[in-house]
């Protein structure tokens, strides 16, 4: 019975160890161009439209478990397609707190979880999952960056890959 028990003891804390260890990895973009209309709440212009389009073409092939987006027209729109063509549901979250992404890691742990921000939302995040205050605020006028951060912790020992679409 003893050594049952041990047995047992030890598949559980390797199950655990393992699922504790799995890889995430965020999928951080910046919402597309807007329209320049001075609200709060633009929608993308015809060229954010279409650099939304080169995202979803870009990303086409990466399996994707979640997409999230804070509660605005230009980032929501910048990733619909993508969430759309996984059947996955477009999830707000609140940007530049540390308890959403927390939940998105424990929540999606081992899978890919994207993420449309704005220019100080995805360095801020990049930040937070890498574990150091490496990356600044992009000027507005940047758009086109990806940055692909993989983690089993938030700022432990991180991966980064930047790309330019």
């Amino acid at each position: 019975m003893r050594t049952l028990f041990l047995l047992l003891f030890l598949f559980l804390l390797n199950t655990y160890g393992s699922a504790q260890q799995r890889i995430t990895t965020f999928i951080l973009v910046r919402h597309a161009e807007k329209q320049a209309d001075g609200s709060k709440d633009a929608e993308l212009s015809e060229i954010g439209k279409v650099r939304a389009e080169r995202l979803n073409a870009l990303l086409k092939e990466t399996a994707i478990d979640a997409v999230y987006s804070t509660p605005y027209k230009r980032t929501r729109n910048t990733v619909a397609a993508i969430a759309e063509a996984r059947n996955l549901q477009l999830q707000d979250y609140e940007a530049m707190k540390s308890e959403p992404i927390e939940e998105m890691l424990s929540k999606h742990r081992g899978g890919t979880v994207l993420i449309s921000g704005h220019s100080n939302t995805i360095p801020w995040t990049a930040n937070l999952l890498i574990g150091e205050a490496k990356y600044a605020a992009w000027d507005d006028s940047e758009y086109g960056n990806v940055i692909i951060i993989s983690v089993t912790e938030i700022g432990k020992d991180a991966k980064v890959l930047w790309l330019k679409y």
